[in-house]
Formats: C-alpha cells, structure tokens, sequence
C-alpha cells in the first residue's frame, strides 16, 4: 500500500487542511512531503495546531477493508488472514498517538509475542502477536508528538520500521509490517530533552512551524476552537490577542504564550463575566483571568527572573497595556 498515493488527488481540490487555520507555508511543505512518502518532524513552539494538522492528515486518508479482530489493521488479502471476517474503517480511526517520554519503552511502541499463543496458534497468527503503537498505526498516521523526549535507544528501534516500513519481532525473526504516515513534534524551546541522533534524523524531513501569521488569523483561531457561552465585545476580543501579541514580542521572555493563552482568556473572561451576573464581558473580566491563564504559560529569560517573578511581570505588562489601550481608544473598553 502507498499511502502517498491517496494525496495525489486531494491536494489538488481545494484546501485539505481546513481544520488548520492560517499556517500555509508549513502546510504546502506538509502537501509536498507526503506526496513523496516521506517522514515528517514539525518543529515549534506548543499550541501552534502540530496535532490539529497531524489528525487532518489521518482524516484525509480513505476508508480501507481490514481483518476483524486485528489490531494492527492487517490487509485482508494477506494469505494467512483470507478466511477472516473483514470490516471497514476510517482514516481517523487509524491515527496513533504516542507521546515522547524517558520512561517509554521499546514494547510500548513494538509489542511482543506470546510464546504460549505462538506453539498454539503459530507466531504469524493474529492471536499471539500483542502490537505496540506502531502496528495499530498501520495503514494509518502515527504521531510522536515530542520526538526528542525519547531515549536513543527506543531512536534506534524505529530505524528499521522508518526505513523497510516492516520491523522485526522477538527471537522468532518474525517481520510486521508497519506501513503508516510518521509525523513527529518537537519544541526547539523545551531543554529537558534527548539529542535525536544523526543516523535518526537522516530518515525525516524537518517542517518549521509557528505562531499565527497575523492578529486576524489568531482571532478567527480563538472564535472557531474557544468556547461562546457570553457576549464578547469585539473591541475587548482585539485587546487580549493584542495583549498575547505584545507578550510574544518581549525580550524578556524566554518562553511564549501560546495560542492557548488566548482562547484561555476568552473562555475564562467569559466566565467571569457569567459569575458577576453580566451578560456581556468587560475589561475587569480579563483582569481577574490574566493571572491564572498567562503566568505560568511565559518563562522569564534568567537576568530578569532576578529582578521580578512571572506574575510580577504579567501584572506589570497587563496594566501597561491596558493604560496604552486606553489612552488610544478615549476609554472604549470600559
């Protein structure tokens, strides 16, 4: 099966990515890589849309005939598995998450053979192979998100799977196949990390990805994924992405807000707003929401932590932004 092959007509329709709003240079280098059947690694900072843009993927992928009772999607004209019953199943449905971390173990991504299983039903047979996430990913998209928090030696144990789209089980010598999408993440912000090495990395494409390219796509981000449970004013909308926006653009800040930080705001003003008995949110609603939702989102760069804590600053930045605001819209936002 080559899944590059499913692309080839859908990338030439209209926009496949939609749930991914703004983003289209990373999205045309996403389009051009899997047409190619390459493996993919989009680098940036949390809650960009990394895995809104991987499950997109997954659900572009056609429906496909498996065998019932296989976890690992096996194709139903294998011989071995031609008496099987068989079932359909949607290209979102085969979209495996792994999530990077030290005490990931080769087993959690490979599975094992039971020995017991395999005298009585044969190491080939569905019945005695337990997959790990990789084999649930066959035929389907498998997203590691933070690659780079996995140890080198689980690196060295997806080296045959990414290269022969196969992988070896156990001291039977038996190969699976494991034919999927692999689109990994990685924060080039996040230090707490493993060096992916070069023999690893030679095996992927590296897609850059980043915040949203303007305050309107941020917006229309914040109106489509938040949630509208109270009046929000647009003028008071436009303040706390322009806020987030001003936060970004500090030379104080090591880490960022992301765009979580601003459906954050909005869904907490909201609240806010609901809980002292209005029907519309105004300016003293974001202020009680600030804290909570931005403090621990930011990190100071280390020659400012000296001077002043997280919330300091953002107390600091937010009551300077809102006299700014202020002053410019003549007392609009009360």
């Amino acid at each position: 099966m080559s899944l590059s092959k499913d692309f080839m007509k859908i990338f030439l329709e209209k926009e496949p990515f939609a749930d991914v709003i703004g983003q289209h240079e990373t999205k045309k280098q996403v389009k051009s890589a899997l047409l190619m059947g390459r493996n993919i690694i989009i680098v940036g900072p949390s809650g960009i849309g990394k895995t809104t843009l991987a499950k997109n993927v997954a659900k572009l992928l056609p429906d496909v005939e498996v065998t019932d009772g296989c976890l690992y999607n096996c194709d139903p004209n294998d011989t071995i598995l031609k008496d099987k019953k068989k079932k359909e199943i949607k290209g979102i449905n085969r979209f495996i998450r792994v999530q990077g971390s030290p005490d990931l173990t080769e087993e959690d991504l490979l599975g094992d053979i039971d020995p017991i299983k395999a005298l009585n039903f044969g190491p080939l047979s569905i019945e005695a192979f337990t997959p790990g996430k990789i084999f649930k990913a066959n035929r389907g998209v498998l997203f590691f998100d933070e690659l780079n928090r996995c140890s080198e030696k689980l690196q060295n144990s997806l080296l045959q799977v990414l290269e022969e789209k196969k992988s070896t089980i156990g001291s039977y010598d038996v190969d699976f196949p494991a034919d999927f999408i692999f689109i990994g993440t990685m924060n080039p912000k996040d230090t707490s990390t493993e060096t992916l090495s070069d023999v690893f990395l030679d095996r992927f494409d590296v897609i850059y990805m980043g915040y949203p390219e303007s305050l309107n796509i941020e917006k229309e981000i914040v109106i489509k994924k938040g949630k509208k449970e109270i009046d929000f004013p647009e003028d008071l909308l436009d303040f706390i992405i322009s806020f987030v926006w001003h936060l970004r653009e500090s030379d104080k800040l090591e880490k960022k807000p992301s765009v979580r930080a601003s459906i954050g705001l909005y869904e907490r003003a909201q609240a806010n707003a609901y809980l002292n008995k209005r029907k519309s949110v105004v300016l003293d609603d974001i202020k009680e929401a600030v804290l909570s939702v931005m403090a621990h989102r930011i990190e100071l760069k280390p020659s400012v932590k000296y001077l002043q804590n997280a919330n300091e600053f953002v107390e600091q930045e937010f009551k300077k932004f809102m006299n700014n605001g202020l002053e410019s819209k003549d007392g609009d936002y009360r």
